[in-house]
């Protein structure tokens, strides 16, 4: 069992930039894959970035390649999204995921409960 708990949104304006943070609890944390994906209004949820086990190899939509950078410290059992060149399209609840599949960018079994990110002027 892993429980998952994002934080760091907020409003920015648009050009800015935010680091979201997911903190895990659970002794398997360094062995799952893990990702982030957002909802934006209206919208489905969509795939945002993915992270291996070890931090070796990384991927991310296209829509926020070259901006957005996914890391994380498995000594702290956390993951970090950092955010730049923010638009306004990037309006979203961001859901931090355990168990994302690099063959086609589907979600794992743990959620954690979103962290709202508005970027508005």
């Amino acid at each position: 069992q892993l429980q998952l708990v994002e934080s760091g949104g907020g409003l920015v304006q648009p050009g800015g930039s935010l680091r979201l943070s997911c903190s895990a609890s659970g002794r398997t944390f360094s062995l799952n894959s893990m990702g982030w994906f957002r909802r934006a209004p209206g919208k489905e949820r969509e795939f945002v970035a993915f992270i291996d086990w070890s931090g070796t190899n990384t991927l991310y939509a296209d829509s926020v390649k070259g901006r957005f950078t996914i890391s994380r410290d498995n000594a702290r059992s956390t993951v970090y999204l950092q955010m730049s060149s923010l638009k306004p399209e990037d309006t979203a609840v961001y859901y931090c995921n355990a168990g994302v599949r690099s063959y086609d960018y589907s979600a794992g079994d743990y959620w954690g409960q979103g962290t709202q990110v508005t970027v508005s002027s």
